[in-house]
């Protein structure tokens, strides 16, 4: 599992090992080479060219905040090394920690972004098809009469954000089963599409046809849990807030992948960097799933910039004021006005975490 999160920026990996596997190594075994490749030097190790049974290629990356197998389009396994490891050491000297420089390089020796495994296993979901009906104004809360006032108020995206307590006892549980009850049903009522925060099992009980988990949440899960979920045939949104999450997103072809915060927020403690518009158009043209903006989003002029970027869905949280109905009619005339305005993406993201 990746080092978790430092509350000081990381160590700068400046060194990069691009082994290829000994002959005869089994692919299982090529994660334990890796780190002890990376122990003994310090580097970001990323194994390319390991050969899978049914005739396929993937990279092995270890790194300070990821690991996981590489897959990408084919010109990523006949690429020059040369050339892989002179973007990398590229994208390092722009500020990108050791994990994103691997990722973006190999963007420009395949021309798509791969995806990144969660686990050792190399388990990649099906691509998905997505369908036309955006997400548009997606409302978020933890309040059941405000996600109510919400559609009555016209939204048909909404989330259901009900933070688990450091000791549930079975009264909280049995409130938590009513709400998120309560919540699918109105939302079905309407035809609004309802995404269940964090209790996916319950929300698949219940019938949820969607539900929505951050990157921790879905590593806590290992293999065996993202294969339930997977398995359960909720729609899945996944939070991101780096390249190398927006590469672990896209392993599991969800039915959209957050992209935040575009400006500070206080909603939530987190050690990135803003996305800004220019990471969130970045992202649009690169996520191969619908991306929704998330993170600082007061103001209906910010839900116009982020559409014009190319957000698929616009992310309101505090936003939503003690009365939705008096403030989403001045939202969804900037969605819209922004539809109508795109801007083209940059060529390059920005970093999103600091390094020392």
């Amino acid at each position: 599992m990746p080092a978790p999160l430092p509350s000081l920026p990381p160590p700068r990996e400046s060194h990069l090992l691009l082994p290829v596997p000994p002959t005869g190594l089994p692919l299982e075994t090529i994660p334990a080479w890796a780190a002890l490749q990376r122990a003994q030097s310090g580097a970001v190790v990323c194994v390319v060219n390991a050969h899978t049974g049914d005739g396929g290629i993937l990279h092995w990356l270890d790194s300070h905040h990821a690991r996981g197998w590489i897959q990408g389009t084919a010109a990523m396994a006949t690429h020059d090394l040369t050339a892989l490891a002179a973007h990398v050491q590229e994208a390092l000297a722009q500020g990108f920690v050791g994990a994103d420089a691997v990722l973006l390089a190999f963007l420009r020796v395949g021309g798509e972004l791969p995806r990144l495994s969660w686990g050792e296993a190399p388990v990649f979901a099906p691509a998905r098809t997505h369908t036309a009906q955006r997400l548009d104004l997606y409302a978020i809360t933890d309040d059941l009469q405000r996600l109510r006032q919400a559609l009555a108020a016209g939204v048909r995206t909404v989330q259901l954000r009900i933070k688990r307590p450091a000791q549930p006892d079975a009264a909280w549980q049995a409130s938590l089963r009513e709400a998120l009850a309560s919540g699918i049903t109105a939302s079905r009522a309407v035809g609004a599409q309802c995404f269940i925060n964090d209790h996916w099992a319950l929300a698949a009980e219940l019938g949820a046809d969607a539900v929505h988990l951050g990157q921790e949440d879905l590593m806590a899960l290992g293999d065996a849990g993202r294969q339930g979920l997977l398995a359960s045939g909720v729609a899945l949104g996944i939070s991101s807030h780096s390249v190398w999450e927006l590469c672990r997103a896209r392993a599991l072809s969800p039915r959209y992948i957050a992209c935040g915060p575009v400006w500070p927020t206080t909603t939530k403690d987190m050690p990135w960097v803003p996305q800004g518009l220019d990471n969130l158009g970045w992202w649009c043209r690169h996520a191969g799933a619908p991306v929704v903006a998330i993170g600082g989003i007061l103001a209906p002029e910010q839900a116009r910039q982020a559409a014009r970027a190319g957000a698929d869905g616009i992310c309101l949280v505090r936003a939503l004021g003690n009365d939705p109905a008096q403030v989403l009619p001045a939202y969804e005339q900037a969605l819209a006005q922004g539809r109508g305005a795109p801007v083209a993406a940059p060529a390059w993201p920005h970093p999103t975490l600091p390094v020392g």
